[in-house]
């Protein structure tokens, strides 16, 4: 659901010149939304009104809280979007204390998160015009974002279409959205890359391993931290896909790469 995607406001549009005119048009939304696990509430996530069953599934996922759908007892977004309610088949409490990480919309965490396991090199390699392509694909399907800007963007990949997207104020939400598509769609896929548009932390590349992506592609950098731990977990890290271009940071060895480019011959 993505009616309350937007809300339409007056403005004005300016020129250096100093010509103005008065305008209207879409500006995206932003909803506190609370938490409520087996009927006690557990945290406010600050997100885009819509996909909320998705967000909290996905949330629960990523944090370790449940390991598949089937735990997923019962699910309710009340009417004015401003809370989920997730009724697990068995007994779970929240983590003493949640670690605000980077970000402007503050992702959340538990504050010792599992070691991921090391995600092992398949024998296909991509070339670099696939991964250029499919990341073009991806932009070009965050329909929201090209309707007013403001969002992020994720996607879920097979390594040749887009399995699953998810678009959110916040780009530590679009993982979750992500997490939460796969397992109520039950969406298979043995082979996994997210694909986003934000900044890679290293809450995002703890998502992406929980979700056992092979690689991360994103628009913009990744942090010091990210790039360590893609290295420590066998992900393929790719930064600052723009244009015919992109960035390589960790375990290249799933990337058809020329010799004598690569040595820069």
């Amino acid at each position: 659901m993505t009616d309350r995607a937007f809300e339409a406001f007056d403005y004005i549009e300016c020129r250096m010149s100093g010509h103005w005119q008065p305008a209207s048009g879409p500006v995206i939304c932003e909803q506190p939304v609370g938490l409520t696990v087996n009927g006690k509430v557990w945290l406010t996530l600050v997100s885009s009104p819509f996909d909320l069953e998705a967000l909290a599934v996905g949330f629960l996922y990523n944090e370790g809280v449940i390991a598949s759908v089937e735990e997923v007892a019962d699910i309710r977004t009340c009417p004015t979007l401003d809370n989920v309610d997730v009724w697990l088949t068995h007994a779970a409490e929240p983590p003493a204390r949640w670690l605000r990480t980077s970000g402007c919309m503050g992702g959340m965490t538990v504050e010792k998160p599992e070691q991921a396991n090391h995600i092992p090199q398949r024998d296909e390699k991509f070339e670099p015009s696939q991964l250029v392509d499919l990341f073009r694909r991806f932009s070009a399907s965050a329909d929201l974002h090209h309707q007013a800007g403001g969002l992020h963007a994720s996607a879920l990949s097979d390594g040749q279409q887009i399995l699953a997207l998810a678009e959110d104020i916040g780009r530590h939400n679009t993982l979750d959205k992500i997490a939460g598509k796969l397992l109520l769609d039950r969406i298979e896929a043995q082979q996994r890359l997210i694909l986003t548009s934000g900044r890679i932390s290293s809450e995002m590349i703890q998502k992406s391993a929980r979700l056992r992506a092979e690689m991360v592609i994103s628009r913009t950098a990744p942090t010091s931290t990210a790039v360590n731990l893609a290295r420590a977990w066998g992900i393929t890290l790719i930064g600052y896909a723009r244009g015919d271009r992109f960035t390589i940071y960790s375990h290249p060895g799933r990337v058809l790469l020329n010799a004598q480019e690569q040595s820069g011959g």
